[in-house]
């Protein structure tokens, strides 16, 4: 299944705290947490954010501190997925958590610019910029987290086996 959306795109070492600020962490709820999701850096993100929109960030994005508020808010802003060149090992495994499928694609990160329109294959790793006519590949999730991003998480997964 392929996800499409335009990119939102956002550089290195984008961090935890600016993804979701400290002051708004008084919150679990993801609606409420969306609402100020970027807002540091993007004002417009949280406000003109689609649903099926695409994050794309360089090396190291979330990095800082643990926080799943981080990709909780992504995913609740209605991003299906997001692509960088390269994820904070504990921002990976939070996304994966919560059932938010990131991909890893290196170098060629650099060649999405900001609103172009993407279509994404979560399954195979394929990535296609329907703006420019670039197809990269990234890594493919393993099939267990797309198992666990397809259950909407890894609670949700869990209970599904149960």
């Amino acid at each position: 299944m392929a996800l499409e959306g335009k990119v939102w795109r956002y550089g290195d070492n984008i961090d935890t705290d600016v993804i979701i600020p400290a002051r708004y962490l008084n919150t679990f709820d993801p609606q409420e947490l969306a609402k100020h999701c970027m807002v540091d850096i993007d004002e417009r993100f949280a406000k003109e954010v689609q649903p099926g929109d695409i994050m794309v960030g360089g090396r190291n994005f979330g990095c800082g501190s643990s926080r799943e508020h981080a990709p909780v808010a992504i995913k609740a802003s209605g991003i299906p997925v997001v692509i960088a060149a390269s994820f904070a090992r504990i921002f990976y495994r939070n996304g994966i958590n919560i059932g938010l499928p990131l991909l890893e694609i290196g170098d060629d990160v650099q060649k999405i610019k900001a609103g172009d329109a993407l279509s994404v294959d979560v399954a195979t790793g394929v990535i296609k910029d329907l703006t420019t006519g670039d197809t990269f590949q990234a890594h493919p999730l393993p099939g267990f987290i797309q198992d666990i991003a397809k259950a909407g998480g890894l609670v949700e997964y869990v209970k599904q086996k149960a």
